[in-house]
C-alpha cells in the first residue's frame, strides 16, 4: 500500500488570456510522503504556485484544468464539490501566504483570526477557541500570547506576523501544510528563525509540508526532497542531498551556481542567461534549450524524458541520455560534489549518491 498522503499525476492547467492559451502547467507528477517535506523550487513564472494552488482549489477564474489528477488520500480533489473542498481547505490542507500583512484581516484581533478556523471546522465555542488559539500562539512562538490575543496585525513585527500566519494555518492541525515562499518579505535571521519553527512544528504535529521557494539556500534548511520546476514542468526531482551535491539537469546547475557563497574570491557571482519562454506558444523540445550552454539539437526537436539517475533521483535532460557526448558541471557544481565525496570517505556522511560527476 503507497504511503503517499498526496498525488500529483500528469497536471495540466492552462489560463484563458487575451493573448491566448497560456499553458502554465504542463504535465506535472509528484508525491508527498507523511511526515516529509517536498520543497518545489524555481525562478518566478515557472508554474510552483499555480501547482499548489490548484491542491487548495484556488485557481483564477480564467484556470483550466485540463487534466490530471490531485489524489488526497486516494480521494481526486479535482472531483469534489464546492463543500467537500470547503471541508478540506483549513482542515486537512492549509497554506501559509507570501505576505501576512495581505493575509490577516487589519481590523480583526489577531486571537479572533486564529480562532476563526476552528469555528468554522470543529463547530466549538467561542470560548473554546480562543483558548485553542492562545495556545497556538504560544506553540508558534508569540510572546505573552494570552495579553496579545486582543492586538491587531499592525502592532505586531514582520516576524510575528509570519507566525501568527502560520498559527491559522496549523490550528486545526492539518496533514499537509502549503508554504508560499513564507520568508520571501523577512530578513535572514528572522527567516532561519521561521525555517527552524516549520522544522519544529512538523515534528510535533507529524504534518506534511509542500514548501515553495525560488531560494534553495533556504531549501538546504528544511527539506527532504526537492523538485525543480521550469517553464511549468519538473525538470529535475531527488532528495535534497542528490539535488544540491549531485544535480544532473543544466537548470539546476545554473540555479546552484547563482547562490551566494562565504568564499569571497570566488570571482564574479554566476547568472543564467535569458529568459523563460513564452508559454502562449511553449517550444516543441526543452523549453530550457535557448539558455543551455550546454544545448545540443535534439534539445531543440523533442522534449527529454525522465532519465533515472537513482532510485529516488530523476532528471529531464538529453546529457543522461547513454549516446550524450560526456559534459563537465560548472566549478561550482563540481566543487559541491567534490565536498560531498570527500564527507563521505571521511566517514562523515553514511549514503554515497550515484550518478555523481567526477
Amino acid at each position: 500500500m503507497s504511503n503517499n498522503i498526496l498525488e500529483v499525476k500528469n497536471l495540466k492547467i492552462n489560463f484563458a488570456t487575451f493573448a491566448g492559451t497560456v499553458q502554465a502547467i504542463r504535465d506535472v507528477s509528484f508525491n508527498l510522503k507523511k511526515g516529509e517535506t517536498l520543497a518545489i523550487v524555481g525562478e518566478s513564472g515557472s508554474g510552483k504556485s499555480v501547482t499548489t494552488r490548484s491542491i487548495m482549489g484556488l485557481l483564477a477564474p480564467n484556470a483550466q484544468v485540463e487534466s490530471g489528477q490531485i489524489k488526497f488520500k486516494g480521494r481526486d480533489l479535482l472531483k469534489e464539490s464546492t463543500k467537500e473542498m470547503d471541508h478540506h481547505r483549513g482542515n486537512d490542507i492549509s497554506m501559509i501566504f507570501q505576505d501576512p500583512m495581505t493575509s490577516l484581516d487589519p481590523t480583526m484581533p489577531i486571537g479572533k483570526q486564529v480562532a476563526e478556523p476552528l469555528r468554522i471546522h470543529s463547530n466549538i465555542s467561542k470560548e473554546k477557541a480562543l483558548k485553542r488559539a492562545q495556545e497556538v500562539l504560544e506553540l508558534v512562538g508569540i510572546p505573552n500570547a494570552k495579553e496579545r490575543m486582543k492586538d491587531f496585525p499592525h502592532q505586531f513585527s514582520g516576524g510575528q506576523r509570519q507566525r501568527i500566519v502560520i498559527a491559522i494555518a496549523i490550528v486545526n492541525y492539518p496533514e499537509i501544510l502549503i508554504a508560499d515562499e513564507p520568508t520571501t518579505a523577512l530578513d535572514v535571521t528572522v527567516q532561519a528563525q521561521i525555517i527552524d519553527l516549520m522544522r519544529e512544528l512538523q515534528e510535533k504535529l507529524e504534518t506534511s509540508i509542500i514548501f515553495i521557494t525560488h531560494d534553495l539556500g533556504v531549501v538546504a534548511g528544511i527539506a527532504d526532497r526537492v523538485a525543480v520546476m521550469y517553464a511549468g514542468k519538473i525538470v529535475e526531482y531527488g532528495t535534497v542531498d542528490e539535488i544540491f551535491y549531485k544535480p544532473q539537469h543544466p537548470y539546476t546547475w545554473g540555479l546552484l551556481s547563482s547562490m551566494p557563497t562565504l568564499d569571497i574570491g570566488s570571482g564574479k557571482l554566476a547568472s543564467i542567461p535569458g529568459t523563460p519562454p513564452d508559454l502562449l506558444d511553449p517550444p516543441k523540445g526543452d523549453a530550457f534549450a535557448p539558455r543551455n550552454p550546454y544545448a545540443m539539437q535534439i534539445d531543440i526537436e523533442a522534449q527529454p524524458p525522465y532519465f533515472k539517475v537513482s532510485e529516488t533521483h530523476y532528471a529531464a535532460t538529453w546529457l543522461l541520455h547513454p549516446d550524450a557526448p560526456d559534459v563537465a558541471p560548472p566549478a561550482a557544481i563540481q566543487q559541491r560534489s567534490a565536498e560531498y565525496d570527500h564527507l563521505f570517505k571521511a566517514g562523515k556522511i553514511e549514503t554515497p549518491i550515484e550518478g555523481g560527476q567526477d
